[in-house]
């Protein structure tokens, strides 16, 4: 039996109303559904940007924030956030912060496939080396926060939805460079 990660379905006020298979979610139609992003800084202070490997279903091979994901039904949202870092980037993290708690949006790629998610945005810190999950990352980089601002607001159609839409949102403070 293999496993199947399940995702939590929100009502449109944000309550959870139910669970369903990951893989059945995200379609043409998707439910909303709760999920995570976080933007991950080194001592440098550059931040940490990903090109989602080319095998997954929505937005591959576009760049966008360190990692993103969806915590298991019942997981609290700071373990989900600590998985998917060591599973996407192998890394863990220092200074986990809540940045944008009440984050959401809807997007359509263009395949036609739907990310509505109500996704609380974190920023954290490593001093760990990356190392990219190939089923998840097909390349990252450290960048200028100000440059990754620059390269986002002149071609807002290289970076995934969610990314252009919270860069903006997070405080200069709250991502910047040291």
């Amino acid at each position: 039996m293999s496993f199947r990660e399940q995702v939590v379905l929100l009502s449109d006020e944000g309550a959870p109303i139910g669970t369903a298979d990951k893989a059945a979610v995200h379609t043409d139609d998707t439910a909303l559904h709760l999920a995570f992003s976080c933007h991950v800084l080194d001592a440098r202070g550059r931040i940490l940007v990903t090109r989602r490997a080319l095998g997954k279903v929505a937005w591959p091979g576009v760049w966008t924030n360190s990692f993103c994901g969806h915590p298991a039904p019942g997981e609290a949202m700071t373990d989900a956030v600590a998985r998917r870092a060591q599973r996407e980037l192998g890394i863990t993290l220092d200074e986990l912060t809540l940045a944008l708690p009440d984050f959401r949006y809807r997007a359509t790629d263009a395949s036609g496939i739907v990310e509505n998610e109500i996704c609380p945005v974190f920023t954290a810190t490593t001093s760990d080396d990356i190392a990219g999950n190939p089923d998840e990352v097909a390349e990252f980089t450290w960048v200028d926060p100000d440059l990754l601002r620059t390269a986002v607001a002149s071609t807002p159609w290289a970076f995934s939805p969610w990314l252009t839409l919270q860069l903006p949102l997070l405080s200069e403070s709250t991502v910047s460079a040291r």
